[in-house]
C-alpha cells in the first residue's frame, strides 16, 4: 500500500487509563494511571498505518484527575505549533477520562486552526481484558484523518460515537459508554473506518473565538448548593483572593439563602460569579431560580459547572467585561 498519500496525524499522548497498567487482566479498578508510552499505544493499533502516518510525541505522563492550567497551556500551544505546519493534517489527544471534557472545551475555545482536533480516551486500561483503547485511539485517528471533520471544532471520539467538546459530558464511573451529550446529542459515529456526521456545530469555536490561552490563569472555584450549606466556602474563597466563583446550583441554578448572600458580598468585593447547574442535563435560565440583575451573577446556559469554570477563566484571563454576553455566544 502506498502511504505517502495518507493523511499525516500527530498523536500527543498525556497519559491517562488509556495508557494504564494493572497487574491483573481481570481488573479494570486499582491500576496505575499514565505508565504507558505513546509508542507502546500505537504499537497497539497496527491498524492505524493503513489510515494515517503518525507522528507521535509524548506531552505528559498523569493520571488526568490532575491536569492543570499550565499543562493546558502547554497543550494548547504544541497543537497551534503543530497545526501551522503544512505536513500535519490533525492532531488527536489521548487523555484521562476524569476530566477530559473540561481539556476538550478549553482546547475548543483556544486552537486556532480549522485542522481537526480529537480527543479520545479509555474507560479500562490498557493491560485489562477487553481494553476499549485501542479501537478509541484507531477511531480518533480516523475522525482526525477525515476531511469531513475539519472546521467542526475540538471533538471526542469514545466508544464509536463523535461528540463536540462543547457538549459532552462523562456520565458513568465504569462502563466503556461512559460519554454522552445529554442536551444536544452526538455529532456523529465512526465504525468500522466510516466517519458520518449527522449534526453541527453553530456556536463559535477555534479560528471563530476571541480566546486564547493564558500564562497567567486567574483563580476560579466551584461551590455546591445544597440543603443546609453554610457561606464558609465562598467567604473563605474571596478571603483567598479568587477571581471568579462558579456555583453548582440545584435544580434551575438555584441556591440556598445563606449560599445566596455570601455571593451576593463575593460580587460587592469585585468577585464574579455564574450560576450553574449540579443536574446533569438542561440550561439555566437568567434570572429564573434567581435574580441575576439583583445578584449581579451570569447564567452559564447550558454548560455544566466544570465548563463554565473554563470559560470564565478564559473571560477573564482575556479582561471581558460582560462576562453574559461570552456565557450567551459560546
Amino acid at each position: 500500500m502506498n502511504t505517502s498519500s495518507l493523511p499525516r496525524i500527530a498523536v500527543l499522548a498525556t497519559g491517562g487509563t488509556i495508557a494504564g497498567q494493572a497487574g491483573d487482566a481481570s481488573k479494570t479498578a486499582g491500576y496505575k494511571a499514565g505508565v504507558v508510552g505513546v509508542d507502546k499505544l500505537l504499537d497497539a493499533v497496527p491498524a492505524l498505518d493503513s489510515v494515517a502516518r503518525i507522528h507521535a510525541e509524548q506531552i505528559a505522563s498523569i493520571d488526568s484527575k490532575d491536569m492543570s492550567a499550565a499543562l493546558w497551556t502547554a497543550l494548547a500551544t504544541r497543537i497551534d505549533e503543530l497545526l501551522a505546519q503544512g505536513d500535519i493534517d490533525g492532531v488527536v489527544v489521548t487523555h484521562g477520562t476524569d476530566t477530559l471534557e473540561e481539556t476538550a472545551y478549553l482546547l475548543h475555545l483556544t486552537v486556532k486552526s480549522a485542522k481537526p482536533v480529537v480527543l479520545t480516551a479509555a474507560m479500562r486500561p490498557s493491560t485489562a481484558l477487553s481494553a476499549d483503547g485501542p479501537l478509541n485511539l484507531l477511531n480518533a485517528v480516523t475522525v482526525a484523518a477525515s476531511k469531513d471533520a475539519a472546521g467542526k471544532g475540538v471533538l471526542v471520539a469514545f466508544n464509536n460515537q463523535i461528540h463536540s467538546a462543547r457538549d459532552v459530558t462523562k456520565t458513568s464511573t465504569y462502563a466503556v459508554d461512559a460519554f454522552r451529550s445529554p442536551e444536544t446529542g452526538v455529532l456523529g459515529f465512526v465504525q468500522d473506518g466510516r466517519v458520518e456526521f449527522q449534526r453541527t456545530v453553530v456556536r463559535p469555536h477555534t479560528v471563530a473565538s476571541e480566546f486564547s490561552v493564558s500564562s497567567q490563569w486567574p483563580m476560579v472555584e466551584i461551590v455546591a448548593s445544597y440543603a443546609d450549606v453554610s457561606r464558609v466556602a465562598v467567604d473563605a474563597l474571596v478571603a483567598a483572593g479568587v477571581r471568579g466563583i462558579v456555583v453548582a446550583g440545584t435544580g434551575n441554578g438555584s441556591m440556598h439563602a445563606a449560599l445566596m448572600q455570601a455571593l451576593a458580598d463575593a460580587v460587592s468585593h469585585g468577585v464574579a460569579v455564574v450560576r450553574a447547574s449540579r443536574v446533569g442535563s438542561g440550561h439555566v435560565m437568567r434570572n429564573g431560580a434567581a435574580n441575576d440583575d439583583a445578584l449581579g451573577s451570569v447564567s452559564a446556559g447550558t454548560l455544566n459547572p466544570y465548563k463554565a469554570r473554563v470559560l470564565l477563566m478564559l473571560a477573564l484571563a482575556s479582561g471581558v467585561e460582560d462576562l453574559q454576553r461570552v456565557f450567551d455566544v459560546y
